[in-house]
């Protein structure tokens, strides 16, 4: 399989590169067009600031080739947050892939911290992006009795909307992770989540 991961300015890379390989993958880290939307499977990683992140992918036209492309996308941490509409993060548009603003956590009580940092559950899961794993769903105080831990580390979260495909509670509820057609993203790290990060990758590159 042909896997290319898109290389732009921001962080956490490597440690998507070193996660594939430990599925039997060797993927291709790239920033060429050509190279990209020939790939079965293209990954789209991220840690660092919104703005800085467009500003480097309307330079190089990567917004228009990830836009355009028709095959399997997963996007991670910014990644989820780039393929929406606009990010209060440096108040900047983004690739409009997702009809929806990525918004700052505001604190509402003394251990709301700003990043949320750590494992968090995941609930109310959806599409084949999670098979075999435990669905656990919402109780009345909105946390999953039974639900698969994952690893988070941001200070700007997506709403909850239409295409929300797995929900974590963090301040509030919000989207651990969204799809659209053939656009899946996480706000997540899978390839820091160990066992259950390990399984959501399996399934995006079987989908």
């Amino acid at each position: 399989m042909n896997v290319a991961i898109v290389k732009y300015n921001a962080g956490n890379i490597y440690s998507v590169v070193n996660a594939l390989r430990r599925l039997g993958v060797e993927p291709l880290l790239t920033d060429d067009a050509a190279e990209i939307r020939k790939a079965d499977r293209v990954l789209f990683p991220g840690q660092g600031e919104a703005r800085g992140a467009m500003d480097y992918l309307r330079q190089r036209r990567l917004d228009e080739v990830i836009r355009s492309l028709r095959q399997p996308v997963l996007g991670i941490c910014v990644g989820q947050q780039l393929l929406c509409r606009h990010s209060e993060e440096g108040d900047v548009d983004c690739l409009g892939i997702f009809d929806v603003d990525v918004r700052r956590f505001q604190p509402k009580r003394h251990e709301d911290k700003v990043p949320c940092m750590g494992w968090n559950k995941l609930y109310d899961l959806k599409t084949p992006l999670f098979k075999g794993l435990v669905c656990g769903k919402a109780n009345e105080t909105g946390i999953a009795e039974k639900a698969p831990y994952v690893y988070f580390v941001h200070s700007y979260y997506v709403p909850t909307c239409a295409e929300t495909i797995a929900t974590a509670d963090y301040v509030l509820p919000y989207s651990a992770a969204i799809h659209r057609d053939n656009f899946y993203a996480c706000q997540f790290h899978p390839e820091k989540s160990g066992a259950v990060g390990e399984q959501i990758l399996k399934n995006f590159l079987e989908l």
